[in-house]
């Protein structure tokens, strides 16, 4: 049966009988065209007055209130406050006891007493070991506001990918019920010979599959939510409707962020304040040559007898020492401390370049999707919305074949489903230049590490393909 000809004939040979059907028809399509108009991105209806939904904001409350990661940033702040000021107590005095002599013999003497033994530390060592951990407290705190921007910038990831698959939903299911109206629609044609069989199950098949789509949807849509909700600290935390716009994203100038990024990203700040503790260990270090005093005095008893035939009595002693430096003057610490600062001063042009190489993809990413977002809307959805609608019209006048409707339909469906990941891009690469590439909000924040160990891999911001996306 030619769809082209035989619409034309049946009108021709009963144009009363055709003309009920034509109405049904007119009106069935004007109503899916209507929903696949409504259906469209940037027209998502709001939700109803009685719906429950969530803000970014209150997302980003419940992360700051549950994120274990701000507890363990804390805890770190701590114990780099515990070894600040333990490095910079003094020893402490040795007390003890002395005796000499103790039975006397046949001069019934003998000498007992206390001591108090003292290092007095020299060099201003104990002030050089305060500045050492003043710089680890620093990339503690350092750490901190790092991991605040890394928990947010997630929070906000999360909500923005969770928001693409809201919309994506909610597209393929108004698509859903446009196919489901097609199919109803192919049938009652069939009944009055406007429609053959092929285009019966052509129809259907365009159903299923939109039945396939939103199930992939949903399961899209459970996955997100699922990594949202161990994000802000909560995984049982129920699905519920997002409030915002995934068009609300600004546009940025990615090369003045990506100069940013690199000049004031807090892995930056870390490994430059590496530098400021390698030196301060090698300041350190050469001091540790410097002898410290060793003062001992105390009282003891002289039980010797003098002359008149009375005890020497009460007496005291004082003792005064140092260690002369003569084979030991620190050489092979100062060596390694010198080698430690030279690598800290490596770490940080090592950490810029890491982050120019990661910010690239980043930047591409964001370019292209900025361009498609604009074409998509601008250009190619505007296009494919006035084919459908051409195509309905000329459908409605039987000057077209329902397949062609159809397939302008599968057309703009495509391309709505293309925009709503195009912004998905846009909006989430944006956001990572933004925010410093700080992506993972439960990388756990690193430690300040030891005298020989440099800037770890976790300080680096965490690289995600968000083209993927």
């Amino acid at each position: 049966m030619n769809n082209l000809t035989v619409p034309v004939k049946f009108m021709e040979v009963s144009a009363e009988k055709v003309s009920p059907v034509r109405c049904v028809a007119r009106f069935v399509l004007w109503g899916a065209g209507s929903l696949l108009l409504v259906a469209l991105p940037g027209r998502a209806q709001t939700p109803a007055s009685g719906q429950k939904t969530i803000t970014l904001e209150e997302l980003q409350q419940m992360a700051l209130q549950n994120n274990p990661t701000f507890r363990q940033s804390t805890a770190n702040i701590q114990a780099a406050e515990g070894r600040k000021k333990q490095s910079g107590l003094y020893p402490n005095p040795t007390v003890g006891y002395q005796g000499e002599q103790i039975r006397g013999g046949s001069f019934h003497g003998g000498e007992q007493g206390v001591f108090v033994q003292q290092d007095i530390v020299m060099g201003g060592k104990l002030g050089l070991n305060r500045k050492i951990f003043d710089q680890e407290l620093l990339q503690a705190e350092t750490e901190a506001e790092e991991q605040k921007v890394r928990v947010v910038t997630n929070v906000r990831m999360s909500y923005i990918q969770a928001l693409a698959a809201q919309q994506t939903l909610e597209l393929r299911q108004n698509l859903r019920k446009l196919a489901d109206d097609a199919v109803e629609t192919s049938h009652q044609l069939a009944n009055v010979g406007q429609a053959d069989a092929p285009d019966m199950l052509e129809s259907e098949v365009e159903a299923q599959q939109a039945q396939l789509a939103v199930t992939m949807a949903e399961q899209n849509q459970q996955r997100v939510w699922k990594a949202l909700a161990a994000v802000v600290g909560n995984p049982r935390f129920s699905l519920i409707k997002l409030e915002g716009k995934l068009e609300d994203t600004p546009a940025v100038n990615a090369d003045e962020l990506v100069e940013k990024i690199v000049n004031e990203s807090p892995a930056v700040r870390i490994a430059e304040l590496g530098v400021k503790r390698a030196e301060a260990a090698l300041a350190r270090a050469k001091r540790e040559s410097i002898p410290d005093l060793q003062l001992r005095g105390g009282m003891q008893q002289n039980g010797e007898l003098l002359s008149d035939g009375s005890p020497v009595g009460l007496q005291g002693f004082a003792d005064v020492g140092v260690r002369i430096p003569i084979f030991n003057r620190n050489q092979g610490n100062i060596a390694t401390a010198k080698a430690d600062t030279e690598r800290a001063k490596r770490e940080v042009e090592r950490v810029k370049l890491v982050l120019r190489e990661r910010a690239a993809s980043v930047v591409q990413n964001y370019t292209f999707s900025q361009i498609a977002v604009e074409r998509y809307k601008t250009e190619m959805i505007p296009r494919a919305q006035k084919a459908y609608e051409m195509y309905i019209k000329k459908y409605q006048e039987m000057a077209a074949a329902y397949p062609q409707v159809l397939i302008s339909q599968r057309t703009l469906m495509q391309l709505e489903v293309s925009y709503i990941t195009a912004l998905e891009n846009f909006a989430t690469s944006s956001l990572s230049l933004r925010s410093y590439l700080l992506t993972d909000g439960l990388e756990a924040p690193s430690q300040p590490g030891g005298i020989d160990q440099p800037v770890r891999e976790v300080n680096i911001p965490f690289q995600m393909d968000v083209s993927s996306q």
